[in-house]
């Protein structure tokens, strides 16, 4: 009998005795569930985001002239993500503590970041800001609570807010891609 198995039946004997953690037993960490889902609604997004065709980055609904809509006034594509980025970056640094860049001044986004690879980029940054926070969190400090936009949240609550928000994008992004005649890359993946 080879080593790891003596090992193996050895670790079992000593669990089922009681004298040692089982695997079944090993608690359960909230963080990579997180990532799990961060690296999903990242994915979506990013292959989205990259789907829109150069010449319809800047669509808006507001130019299909549908009767009886009110898109007055929505954001374009890219004003969705230059968004999404920016609050990312925003809730996402909130957990750790880190400073945001100059240049932001409100939800969205730097004003000097205005083509599409441009946007793009910043767009993959700030999910670079969220794997970061990702990795500060733990089972321990996940219910500490921070202040964000005058209100005292849990860690784990911002995270939370950051994944929905971005899955909010998300969907309105899918459905710019739709009516621009792009079938959005995550709904051809999951047939």
């Amino acid at each position: 009998m080879g080593l790891q198995l003596r090992v193996l039946i050895g670790n079992l004997i000593l669990c089922l005795a009681g004298a040692a953690v089982c695997p079944a037993q090993q608690p359960v960490s909230l963080v990579p569930a997180i990532e799990r889902q961060f690296n999903k609604i990242e994915s979506d997004i990013l292959n989205t985001a990259e789907a829109m065709p150069e010449d319809k980055f800047f669509f808006t609904p507001e130019s299909l002239s549908i009767p009886n809509a009110n898109f007055k006034g929505v954001r374009t594509f890219a004003g969705q993500i230059m968004h999404l980025a920016t609050d990312n970056i925003l809730i996402w640094s909130a957990l750790t503590g880190d400073s945001v860049r100059a240049d932001i001044t409100d939800v969205n986004g730097p004003s000097g970041i205005r083509s599409r690879d441009g946007i793009i980029e910043y767009l993959k940054s700030s999910f670079e800001v969220g794997r970061e926070a990702i990795s500060t969190l733990t089972d321990k400090n996940a219910m500490e609570r921070i202040d964000f936009r005058g209100r005292k949240l849990t860690r784990l609550d911002l995270a939370f807010y950051a994944l929905t928000h971005a899955n909010e994008h998300y969907g309105q992004m899918a459905v710019y891609l739709r009516m621009c005649g792009v079938v959005p890359p995550p709904t051809i993946a999951e047939k």
